[in-house]
């Protein structure tokens, strides 16, 4: 390239250059101004900013004072504050001092190391300072790489009590007042005056007063930690004893508000609500049901002893006051709850009852051990739940035998053929059997729906019409009197002819019972049996009226052929074998007179004309005079007689001659069935009440079916004889108040035993209807 074009290329760049640094520097200095601008718009309002900060400092009485670690300070405020300030804290001139020296001298004696951590950690504090001419509020902060103080004058209360809040708190029926950093009573309320017994504040601190030392420290207390704090006094004044809660406030400058609320109303209402409880758990301890009380917090409250007894659980555990889950949840591993599937969703239910409002409906559980409870849950008044536990196993089981018994009552009475109904104390119908509805012709269901008894009369008077039969059951039923609830009985006749008996009976529980029976048949039965029974009387009169004639016509040739037959035998010139004939003639002769002898007397006894003679006998002669008469024909059967009676036997009272006719048949009988080589026995033996004779034989014996229907009548025997004097035997012991029996085994004899008594009465009867006199039947 060329010089020229070199000087060209050179020149251009520095005109180029030129104009790029020109318009640089315009852009350069619009920038710097519009900078200064700013700053000065800026400055403006910082000096706005700073002429307010300093009215709005001075325009407070307080003032603020910042430190440096170098030592250096820097007061702010208005002037007049600060020669207060300086004014108070020492009596010097204001132009004699450091207001900054004075003001940290002063912070410093009260709170030098506070002071100190101030300055080099920044650690906030307050205190208060107090003056010549009053106390000031010294508040420290840190801000901004500095440490400042702020003091303000304590006036707050003057500025409070002169205020509408002031004059509130004045009228207010709490006593209330203001303690000062110091704890200088301030301010008082009229409450508090009133109470104290002073006129005025000034007063209240000429004499020292004071609502309560314990309420001084609550105040302190919380001026000290700067925080409200609350506590519980009793004081005493006016003769009684008062109950306080303090409330203690801090408020600005250090001060302390207090209120006293009075809470002896509410205490003395809380005591007595204790002793309500106390009383009330005294109370449920002594039920038989299990109680147990939870709280709103669902742990346990209480729980009386009968509750630990019915789950014996240990008292120790339920003395801490487990949750009612926690409860729930041993009772299960206790196996003391109801067996369930999903055991989480019932105790669910059993826990969402904290919710309910009402009583819930009555529940049971069936335990393992095969105990049923019932279980009552209900809300508490206090919050929580009650419940109530009973052990009503016994219960149900009572209830399920009552059921039985009643449905046991209720088949026996359908079972019954009478028509029973039982009517209640209020007339109503309670009970009605089968027969009831039939013998009415009602269906049961009509009875029920009927109801009372007037509407159940109605139903029957169509059957049996008749007005004074229902009148007087109705008296019966419904008169509470005791005098008509009597049992009474009656007859009655129905449309249809039937013959109905009814009666009714009293029962405990005040109800009646109402029975009819059908006794148609029935009187038709006794009217017939009636009719056979006259009869009977008449044919029985015959009887022994034809048995009398018939024994007194048989008597007197008897005794002709007797007494003939013993002349025959007396003659001289007869052969021997006609004398054997004459003397078969008398013996068959006196048999048959004995036995129509028997026969009378059977006669005489059941027709109950025969009197005993009743004597002192001598049972050993009474044996011997009855063996002596048939010793003889024993003898000549080729057996032995043998008579056993002690003779220490005493006399017993009865009919010799009876007794004696009674051993004559015995003996006559055993004579008959002994053969050659036999025995008969006569023995008799005493014991505290009767004699017992016995005659003993060793001849054919009795066959077993027979001895049951020994002593009957005119049953005919294998021994022989018509089978009248047996019978007679025992009619005859019987008289005397006996008993006779008989012991034999077939083929080795027989023994009859008559028991007579020690004393015979003049007049006896058998021994069961001696029982039915004696029971007044």
């Amino acid at each position: 390239m060329a010089e020229a074009d070199i000087a060209y290329v050179a020149t251009a760049g520095a005109a180029g250059l030129a104009l790029a640094l020109s318009a640089w520097a315009a852009r350069l200095r619009g920038r710097l101004a519009r900078r200064n601008r700013q700053v000065e718009a800026e400055l403006s309002i910082a000096r706005v900013a700073m002429a307010d900060r300093d009215g709005a400092l001075a325009a407070f009485e307080d003032v603020r004072l910042s430190l440096s670690a170098d030592n250096q300070t820097r007061r702010l405020g208005a002037p007049e504050t600060w020669i207060a300030l300086i004014g108070d804290l020492t009596d010097k001139d204001w132009a004699e001092v450091e207001p900054s020296l004075v003001v940290l001298d002063a912070v410093r004696a009260v709170a030098g190391p506070r002071l100190d951590a101030l300055i080099d950690k920044g650690e906030a504090f307050d205190v208060v300072i107090d003056g010549l001419g009053g106390a000031w509020a010294v508040e420290g902060r840190s801000g901004a790489g500095s440490a400042w103080l702020r003091l303000s004058r304590l006036g707050l209360v003057g500025a409070a009590t002169e205020s509408g809040l002031g004059l509130l708190a004045d009228s207010y029926p709490t006593p209330t007042w203001i303690a000062d950093a110091a704890g200088r009573l301030a301010w008082v309320n009229k409450a508090w005056l009133a109470e104290m017994k002073a006129d005025s504040v000034e007063v209240a601190r000429e004499r020292g007063l004071s609502f309560d030392r314990g309420a001084d420290a609550i105040v302190a207390e919380a001026g000290r930690l700067n925080q409200r704090q609350e506590g519980f006094r009793w004081t005493t004044g006016g003769g009684r004893r008062r109950a306080w809660r303090i409330v203690a406030e801090p408020i600005q400058g250090g001060a302390v508000l207090a209120f006293a609320l009075d809470m002896t109303e509410a205490e003395e209402t809380r005591d007595t609500l204790r002793r309500h409880v106390e009383a009330h758990d005294e109370t449920l301890n002594h039920l038989a049901d299990a109680v147990a009380i939870f709280g709103p917090s669902r742990r346990l409250a209480f729980h009386n002893t009968a509750f630990q007894t019915l789950f014996n659980i240990d008292p120790a555990w339920l003395d801490e006051r487990p949750t009612h889950a926690e409860l729930l949840d041993r009772l299960r591993q206790r196996r003391m709850l109801p067996e369930v599937i999903d055991y989480a969703g019932w105790k669910a239910r059993e826990l969402d009852f904290y919710g309910a409002t009402e009583a819930a409906p009555d529940d049971s559980w069936s335990l393992p051990d095969g105990r049923t409870l019932r279980v009552v849950r209900q809300p508490h008044p206090l919050g929580g739940v009650l419940l109530l536990f009973s052990d009503i196993t016994d219960e149900l089981k009572l209830r399920s035998r009552y059921n039985a018994q009643i449905q046991v009552q209720t088949a026996t009475l359908d079972k019954l053929n009478d028509a029973v109904a039982v009517f209640g104390s209020d007339g109503r119908i309670r009970l009605h059997n089968e027969a009831f509805d039939g013998f009415w012709g009602v269906t049961g269901e009509a009875l029920d729906a009927a109801g009372d008894f007037d509407a159940v009369a109605a139903l029957c008077q169509t059957t049996m019409p008749d007005p004074a039969l229902w009148l007087g059951l109705k008296a019966r039923v419904a008169d509470p009197d005791p005098e008509s609830r009597v049992p009474i009985a009656g007859e009655g006749r129905t449309v249809d002819g039937r013959i109905a008996s009814w009666q009714t009976r009293p029962l405990p529980d005040g109800a009646t019972l109402v029975a009819f029976s059908d006794v148609t048949a029935r009187r038709g039965l006794e009217q017939a049996l009636a009719a056979k029974a006259a009869a009977l009387d008449e044919s029985t009169a015959l009887k022994r009226e034809f048995v009398g004639s018939v024994s007194y016509e048989l008597r007197t040739p008897l005794t002709t052929i007797v007494g003939y037959s013993e002349l025959l035998e007396t003659l001289g010139d007869l052969p021997e074998r006609s004398r054997q004939h004459a003397g078969a003639i008398r013996v068959a002769a006196s048999q048959l007179a004995r036995s129509i002898d028997d026969v009378l007397d059977m006669a005489q006894i059941d027709a109950g004309e025969m009197e005993l003679q009743l004597g002192d006998v001598r049972v050993s002669d009474l044996l011997g005079d009855a063996a002596d008469k048939v010793r003889s024909r024993v003898e000549a059967r080729g057996a032995t007689l043998t008579v056993d009676c002690p003779t220490s036997l005493k006399p017993i009272r009865a009919d010799a001659q009876r007794v004696g006719q009674a051993l004559d048949h015995l003996l006559d009988n055993a004579s008959r069935a002994i053969s050659e080589g036999g025995a008969v026995t006569l023995s008799a033996q005493a014991t505290a009440s009767e004699v017992r004779i016995r005659v003993e034989d060793t001849g054919r014996g009795i066959p077993y079916h027979l001895q049951a229907h020994v002593f009957d009548r005119f049953v005919r025997r294998e021994r022989g004889g018509p089978g009248v004097g047996l019978a007679l035997v025992k009619a005859l012991v019987e008289l005397h108040g006996g008993w006779a029996e008989v012991e034999s085994e077939p083929g080795k004899g027989a023994a009859f035993i008559l028991h007579l008594p020690l004393e015979a009465a003049g007049v006896a009867a058998a021994p069961e209807l001696r029982l039915g006199v004696a029971s007044g039947e």
